[in-house]
């Protein structure tokens, strides 16, 4: 059984690292220009918020003169790390310097990659689960597959994205200027990029502070090296000209309170409902069969649990709950027994007893499978690579990230919803002569995953890159089609209607950008 599941990961692994020579398998580019934005959006303070209800919720105190002694004091230090920067401290503030928003969603698709492992079994067949209140025994919390991760992914982004506002609401407010402003020493060696943004308080520091603090709840066993990564961007913000201690601790004090609001909200949200019983499991497939309907059962030997069979019930960004059962939860599939599905069915055959090598290499780069950072974070990559090109300010990354994270989320929800509602079986179930070109994902096939986050995904980055809105589709199209390929996935039913509800859920994030203030 563990060499199996080695042997698909690492398959994984090689068509990522295959087709995508510019990064590594978590999509992280070292050698990036720093980041120079075409504009500061220094009225970003007045942008929607997602959660707070204004962006002085929690109070920031107005900073010290810069003529006092304590702020020279503190230009002091500043000069005294630039005159001492070894190569690799340099090294730390080029890779920063692209921008702190960038290289922390790099660090969360690392984690992601890292957990994304499913448990073994135990010696009497049964499955252990991860238990957040005892998150270092095996398997350690959590098990970040496709759900988790989309869900860690928007918090993370959407409490940046708040964070971000009332950071740029109080730099506005006070107007302090950055060192590299105020001494033209500091203003001589500074190696941050000079741009005329006031720095109190500092807008790393607020990331550091927010996203530490939502990572720590998310990936509770990291919380020594997420510490090392707050320290390091700390050091190389101070080096490299663009704030003062006091600019930081201002920033990360609101960072962190900022994230309490956001881990609140996490904590009762139903995704602790997410796994249910042994009894829900048995009472989804008792209802699918007294419908007449083949229910889905997994594939693995021994049988794994489903996973995460009520995360549709998870509480989402864009719209309510009513909203996911309502409207946009897709009809049924075609019944197990029709000829439609034969004929879905016979096409999956078709395509997996015919593979081809280019069809191979699709399969492989989109399989997002044990051990990568699943579809949310494979869309993440593909937007950070454009984003780069764009010369966004630290605070429309944000925003950006946020827009696209939350339709991942909200796209799981949907999605899981619609899967576990109607508990269809995989291709190869309803044919054994169906050998899949990738791992069998352990829960029902309608509606497709891959399908449902790649169209929510094209949609609102071809809204926040309108020029390459096509490409993004086809991506999206081609990211769809990879299931069917694989045999994973019926091409009418689950990957047609896949992209079509992420589409929906897109929509709604593209409705949020219109009236944000961003636009």
């Amino acid at each position: 059984m563990k060499k199996i599941f080695f042997a698909i990961a690492l398959t994984t692994t090689v068509g990522l690292v295959y087709l995508g020579c510019s990064k590594d398998i978590h999509g992280r580019t070292d050698d990036l220009p720093a980041l120079n934005p075409s504009n500061i959006d220094l009225d970003a303070g007045s942008w929607k918020l997602v959660l707070l209800s204004r962006p002085d919720s929690f109070v920031v105190a107005a900073p010290a003169a810069t003529n006092l002694p304590g702020y020279i004091g503190e230009l002091n230090e500043v000069k005294g790390l630039q005159a001492n920067l070894s190569d690799d401290e340099r090294d730390k503030i080029k890779y920063w310097g692209a921008g702190a928003t960038l290289r922390w969603n790099e660090i969360m698709r690392e984690l992601v990659a890292k957990y994304n492992l499913p448990p073994y079994q135990n010696e009497d067949g049964s499955y252990p689960a991860p238990n957040g209140a005892n998150p270092f025994a095996y398997p350690q919390f959590p098990f970040s597959n496709p759900p988790y991760a989309a869900r860690a992914c928007g918090y993370v982004s959407a409490a940046q994205y708040d964070a971000l506002v009332a950071c740029w609401y109080y730099k506005k407010l006070y107007n302090r200027p950055a060192p590299y402003k105020v001494d033209s020493t500091i203003g001589a060696n500074a190696i941050a990029v000079k741009t005329d943004l006031p720095s109190y308080p500092s807008e790393q520091a607020v990331l550091a502070g927010v996203t530490a603090e939502m990572m720590k709840m998310l990936f509770p066993t990291e919380i020594a090296y997420i510490n090392s990564k707050v320290d390091e961007l700390q050091t190389a913000t101070m080096a490299s000209g663009a704030c003062v201690r006091s600019d930081w601790v201002a920033g990360e004090t609101l960072g962190r309170q900022i994230a309490s609001v956001f881990a609140a909200r996490g904590r009762t949200d139903n995704t602790s409902k997410a796994g249910g019983t042994q009894a829900q499991w048995d009472s989804l497939a008792t209802a699918t069969a007294a419908k007449g309907e083949i229910p889905w059962h997994s594939l693995e030997t021994p049988a794994r649990p489903p996973m995460l069979p009520f995360f549709g019930n998870v509480k989402p960004f864009l719209f309510d709950s009513l909203t996911v059962k309502n409207v946009l939860r897709p009809g049924p599939p075609p019944s197990t027994g029709s000829d439609e599905m034969k004929k879905q069915t016979e096409e999956v055959y078709s395509y997996t007893s015919n593979a081809t090598a280019e069809n191979l290499k699709i399969v492989q780069f989109w399989a997002d499978g044990a051990g990568t950072f699943t579809p949310a974070g494979h869309w993440d990559a593909i937007a950070a690579e454009d984003f780069v090109k764009q010369n966004f300010s630290e605070v429309r990354w944000a925003r950006n990230f946020a827009l696209l994270n939350m339709a991942e989320m909200d796209a799981a929800i949907v999605c899981w919803d619609a899967k576990y509602a109607y508990f269809n079986p995989r291709p190869s179930q309803l044919n054994p002569a169906i050998k899949t070109l990738t791992g069998v994902p352990n829960f029902p096939s309608y509606i497709s995953g891959h399908s449902t986050f790649s169209g929510a995904a094209a949609v609102i980055l071809g809204h926040i890159i309108p020029e390459r809105a096509d490409a993004y589709m086809a991506m999206a199209e081609e990211a769809a089609k990879s299931r069917l390929l694989g045999g994973i996935h019926y091409n009418a039913s689950d990957c047609k209607v896949g992209m079509d509800v992420g589409k929906n859920v897109g929509n709604y994030a593209v409705q949020r950008a219109l009236t944000d203030g961003a636009e």
